[in-house]
């Protein structure tokens, strides 16, 4: 028995110290990749499949329960006519993003990419014949835009893929699937997607959460071969969990880092960059009832939140199945970059400030420049705790006029010559 127990214990060991080598060491360039992710600050996210033609969202596949081989007849009449990567990219960059977030392979398991592993892409199954994923590549290498990748890590319509929580009724014939014949599929596509489009700013993985907490995805070495065909591409899951290793981003879906408001978003903050995606509407993909869009105000404030609790701000766009962007999206787009024009500087390359976030507002900080954006503020003045600081000059960001402040032991009280009424009221403080 005691012998038995000395074996284990030095297996044990073994096994820790096999942990310990396998453990995730950043490259130069990944870590580099990461700092300008953080300055970045704001990008768009670009749903867009099959199910743009049904109009009800980017989950009716499993929740009307569609046979996937009914389902797949989509692929035969697709033909977004009006598609044009260069007119949706010009948009997004009017916009003030910095980078594209897009779906080439959605749940539904259609790919948007010419892959040589699945017939079941856009190229092969519709008569559009066109690589969409090609295009908006090279119509971002062209305007200066960095472009993302999501990918599903589950498939409703693959009989490899091992039953999950979700797509039980899409008539798939299988339960277990084949694991090795499905792993081997996702990392041949990821190797195609991580060659084929240039550089690539980071893949964003979907659908962990379908699988018991028990299944091994075989993560690491996923992560471990994308790493390997390009260094500074960075790895972010959409798990809602803390990060796991060989993650270089952490994401939070409709909530704000530190905030779970819509229940998905309850892990504990890491020091990995941040990024919280949110819808511009109330859906993912298309969805031809849902016109409920967010004002741009709420937009504004929306990335502004996430800049002062050192996120980037990853907004939603579900464009429609003739291939355009919605008009009142392009609509915000351009709203929000005239914003963006006038007090870009108060977001990009920033970090949270020393101020903590509260109902007021938030704080942004770049050198000795501290950014205090007023976002909703019942009085004519405001006190920052600013205690072991001391400010040396305090002006309106927009016009560069002068600031009243009174100096305190506890911080600094800002007097304002009425209550700010401005969609963001931008003080600037430059500190020492």
């Amino acid at each position: 028995m005691k012998t038995r127990f000395i074996a284990f214990l030095l297996l044990f060991v073994m096994n820790l110290g096999v942990f310990a080598q396998s453990s995730y060491q950043p490259t130069e360039e990944n870590l580099k990749a990461r700092q300008e992710f953080q300055d970045n600050k704001f990008g768009i996210f670009l749903h867009w499949g099959l199910y743009a033609m049904l109009a009800t969202g980017e989950w009716t596949m499993t929740n009307n329960n569609l046979n996937y081989k009914e389902y797949a007849k989509l692929a035969g009449g697709f033909y977004p006519s009006k598609f044009d990567a260069d007119k949706w990219v010009a948009a997004i960059k009017a916009s003030g993003a910095k980078y594209i977030c897009f779906t080439t392979r959605h749940h539904e398991g259609f790919s948007m990419f010419d892959t040589k592993y699945s017939d079941y892409n856009v190229v092969k199954a519709t008569p559009f014949k066109r690589d969409i994923v090609k295009e908006l590549a090279a119509a971002c290498a062209k305007q200066g835009i960095k472009l993302h990748f999501y990918y599903s890590h589950l498939d409703w319509a693959r009989e490899d893929y091992p039953w999950g929580r979700t797509g039980q009724g899409t008539g798939r014939l299988n339960s277990k699937g084949d694991w090795k014949s499905y792993y081997q599929f996702m990392n041949n596509q990821l190797t195609e997607l991580l060659t084929n489009y240039g550089p690539i700013g980071a893949i964003w993985f979907d659908g962990w959460w379908d699988q018991p907490k028990t299944f091994n995805w075989e993560l690491p070495e996923q992560y471990a071969l994308i790493h390997k065909l390009q260094p500074d591409c960075l790895v972010g899951n959409n798990h809602h969990q803390t990060p796991f290793d060989g993650e270089d981003i952490q994401i939070f879906e409709r909530d704000l880092p530190g905030e779970n408001a819509s229940g998905l978003s309850g892990q504990e903050v890491s020091r990995l960059p941040l990024e919280t995606c949110e819808t511009m509407n109330g859906m993912w993909g298309y969805k031809i009832t849902d016109q409920n869009y967010k004002s741009t105000k709420t937009l504004i404030h929306y990335l502004v939140k996430a800049a002062g609790k050192n996120a980037n701000l990853l907004m939603n766009i579900g464009p429609q199945p003739d291939g355009e962007l919605p008009a009142v999206a392009v609509q915000r787009l351009a709203e929000m970059g005239e914003w963006m024009k006038q007090y870009g500087e108060t977001i990009y390359g920033t970090r949270s400030g020393i101020v903590a976030p509260h109902d007021w507002g938030v704080t942004t900080q770049k050198g000795n420049k501290l950014y205090v954006h007023i976002l909703d503020l019942k009085d004519a003045a405001l006190f920052l705790p600013l205690t072991g600081k001391k400010v040396k000059k305090a002006v309106l960001f927009k016009d560069q006029s002068p600031v009243r402040f009174i100096k305190t032991k506890a911080g600094v009280l800002l007097e304002f010559a009425e209550v700010p009424k401005d969609i963001d009221y931008v003080v600037e403080l430059t500190i020492d």
